[in-house]
């Protein structure tokens, strides 16, 4: 049977979604983790088993490169220069300790209560099958990140704590990875802008078969009080009309020359011009997340390094909804 969560119908004030929380402290004895996914996990050809991620008509999984621009393009990008950080940065590798981590589960694992400490109203409710053990993300953020390979469902979690018997996290959102459904317009989920993680991760077997076939999630430091689709949340009270709303659309120009990057570098440079990249929450500027994986080559990524912010353009994808 699949697995299936009903969504809450309520919603909750801008003023208690920028609510400062502090987190509770840890377990004394927390369990271990268990360690990123590796080689025959079925991350392959981009499925996690025998599972899309998403349909191939989703908004990741979309081939951007021929749509028009945005006619405010330019001073988007202006704009995100001006605030500071010029350079593509890969924020994953590090030998494993650096990215987000996820873990597959069979559709037998047992499922854990989760309390959810701060956005419960716009959170699906728990239980979720996710082991106490499972990896947390390291840094403020603690995401954790689960895929039930058999019936192909997507949980995630945002400051993320294990206690003796349950989850404390301050949200949560499940996704069914067969299904284009988005979050209820205004919902946050366990990243800022309403959208799965991931979908835009950049996974290390993707890269190791040679292409990526889906959009990469990107942070940047200012942005504007509003969404677009598949967006369905804001994460600023900025009203300034050039900075990048959540779910905004970026590709790396065609006209920009990659033939000298090589190895992992390329791989993800051609998935830029083909897939781009995707507004996802705030943070550094032009970081593009991928999953931890001790595999990584930090050589290969640091080539990413030397492609500038203006290179890149905004494409059209859809009006913005005000926040």
């Amino acid at each position: 049977m699949r697995r299936r969560r009903s969504l809450l119908a309520l919603t909750v004030s801008l003023a208690a979604l920028a609510a400062a929380c502090v987190p509770p402290p840890p377990p004394s004895n927390p369990p271990p983790s268990v360690p990123p996914p590796g080689a025959g996990t079925g991350d392959q050809n981009g499925l996690i088993g025998t599972c899309p991620v998403f349909p191939s008509d989703n908004a990741w999984n979309s081939d951007i490169s021929t749509a028009a621009p945005h006619p405010n393009s330019t001073n988007f990008i202006n704009q995100i220069l001006a605030d500071g950080g010029d350079f593509l940065h890969a924020d994953f590798g590090g030998d494993g300790a650096y990215g987000i981590p996820y873990i597959t589960v069979p559709g037998t694992e047992p499922d854990v209560p989760i309390n959810f400490t701060d956005w419960p109203d716009e959170s699906d409710p728990g239980p979720y099958p996710i082991p106490l053990g499972a990896p947390i993300e390291g840094g403020s953020d603690r995401h954790v990140l689960a895929i039930d390979r058999d019936d192909c469902m997507l949980y995630e979690m945002y400051n993320s704590w294990p206690r003796a018997d349950h989850w404390d996290a301050s949200n949560g959102a499940v996704w069914d990875l067969e299904s284009n459904a988005l979050r209820p317009e205004t919902w946050t989920s366990a990243d800022a802008a309403g959208l799965p993680i991931f979908a835009g991760l950049a996974r290390y077997d993707e890269v190791a078969a040679g292409e990526i076939n889906h959009a990469l999630r990107v942070t940047f430091s200012q942005t504007f009080n509003g969404y677009i689709h598949p967006a369905t949340h804001e994460a600023s009270s900025s009203n300034h009309p050039n900075r990048p709303p959540m779910g905004l659309r970026l590709r790396l120009s065609a006209s920009y020359d990659i033939t000298g990057f090589t190895g992992q570098a390329r791989v993800i440079l051609e998935a830029l011009k083909k897939y781009g990249l995707i507004v996802a929450d705030n943070g550094s500027n032009w970081f593009i997340t991928g999953a931890a994986d001790s595999r990584w080559d930090d050589d290969d990524l640091n080539q990413l390094k030397t492609v500038p912010g203006s290179a890149f353009e905004v494409v059209n994808t859809g009006p913005t909804t005000p926040g």
